[in-house]
């Protein structure tokens, strides 16, 4: 498939299924699957050569190609899920503006009444799996695990910072604005020389390292993907920094002693709600008094699993959770919020930086996996990025100290200084 400024040129296939016209019932149910996306800019171009309009007249941003007629009765029984199958293996696909033909989607399911019977039905339907202690390995192992050279292809060159950055300035780089997400962070948690930080899910473990560096801390560092930990590890030996940092290959859950600051980047998609008040206890038995953490996750503004497609997929177990579940980690546990963030847009940007790259890299990526994990990875994405533009997806930075703290500062003016 060719890019051409940002527009996926996609090749027509030879039609599937014959020349025959589509029946009524299926002409219908096509108009009403655009009507519950609120009538979008987008056409459907099916394998018998026919397109399929809404009542929005206006010229299509992107024609979705339906290439069988079993793809069409998959996507009407659960759109999410099996559609993302099917584009994945090529019975489906996008010609046009791809970022904006999902958002149009998205931005349609996202309005679906909560009691209607159609969302009700995909909530049912797209349930999350539980995160026990040896399904978190499970799913994180899937992910993350996937090697190394393959998010090295689109991540920022130095640290791999696989979370949301930060764009102090429109124009930065992604190396630039994950450089100015870890000193965002810092400022939010005051970190000074010295300070014993504990991190829960470190990735490649960029945030520990550049706390260490650049800020005289000491870090330990949880994860229970391999491949990070071994990267991370090399990573902070040949910089010098071992001797700072310590990258634990571990749960969360295992955390014990104490720490000035505790800091998670990204994990908290991964937790469960249902573990969300021993998080809590954990944080709270090992921050010592005196001591400030912070929490970033991707959430949503009311509560809704993640799509099916990504859950299955892509990132097993996981779930975005909403601002008032956030606060089960902290009511139990005598966690006091001190600020909260949204940096939603921040995120659409760094996707996009993502997304431009892996585009640079699929030919290195199919020989590496095959074309159907690179239209997958493609179609998250891409949906990642429509998620964060149509607001369906929220990022939260939550910062927070003991109840009975007195000394956190009154005002913002220590988030800004340079």
């Amino acid at each position: 498939m060719d890019q051409k400024e940002g527009h996926f040129q996609i090749a027509q296939s030879a039609a599937h299924g014959g020349r025959a016209e589509i029946s009524g019932l299926e002409r219908r149910l096509l108009e009403g699957l655009l009507s519950v996306c609120g009538d979008p800019p987008i056409a459907f171009s099916l394998w018998t050569g026919e397109q399929i309009r809404g009542q929005n007249q206006d010229p299509p941003v992107a024609r979705i190609v339906i290439r069988e007629r079993s793809a069409l009765f998959r996507m009407l029984v659960n759109p999410e899920l099996f559609t993302g199958d099917d584009y994945s293996a090529g019975r489906v696909d996008v010609e046009g503006e791809f970022v904006a033909c999902l958002a149009y989607i998205f931005r349609g399911l996202d309005s679906l009444p909560e009691t209607s019977l159609k969302a009700k039905f995909l909530r049912w339907i797209n349930r999350p799996r539980a995160n026990t202690l040896a399904g978190s390995r499970e799913n994180i192992h899937r992910h993350y695990d996937l090697g190394n050279e393959f998010y090295r292809l689109w991540l920022d060159r130095e640290r791999m910072q696989y979370t949301c950055a930060y764009y102090a300035q429109p124009d930065m780089t992604i190396e630039q604005a994950q450089i100015a997400k870890l000193d965002h962070v810092a400022r939010k948690l005051g970190v000074q020389p010295g300070d014993v930080v504990y991190e829960a899910g470190c990735g490649w473990g960029g945030l520990a390292r550049h706390f260490a560096k650049h800020y005289g801390a000491t870090v330990r560092a949880f994860n229970i993907s391999e491949e990070q930990v071994r990267f991370a590890r090399e990573a902070a030996k040949r910089e010098g920094l071992d001797d700072r940092i310590e990258y634990v290959l571990d749960d969360y859950r295992n955390m014990t002693g104490r720490c000035d600051r505790f800091v998670s980047v990204g994990m908290l998609e991964h937790v469960g709600v249902e573990n969300y008040p021993v998080l809590g206890e954990v944080i709270r038995g090992v921050l010592a008094p005196g001591g400030r953490g912070l929490i970033h996750s991707i959430g949503r503004n009311r509560p809704a699993p993640m799509n099916a497609w990504i859950e299955k997929r892509i990132f097993p177990g996981a779930y975005p959770a909403t601002l008032a579940e956030m606060m089960r980690i902290f009511e139990g546990s005598r966690l006091s919020v001190l600020d909260v963030e949204n940096l939603r847009l921040h995120y659409a940007q760094t996707l996009k930086h993502w997304r431009e790259r892996f585009e640079q890299n699929t030919g290195r990526i199919a020989s590496m996996y095959d074309e159907r994990f690179v239209r997958m990875w493609r179609l998250y994405l891409g949906g990642s990025e429509a998620s964060f533009l149509t607001g369906a997806l929220q990022l939260f930075q939550v910062v927070f100290a003991h109840a009975t703290d007195n000394a956190v500062p009154m005002t913002r003016h220590h988030l800004y200084r340079s």
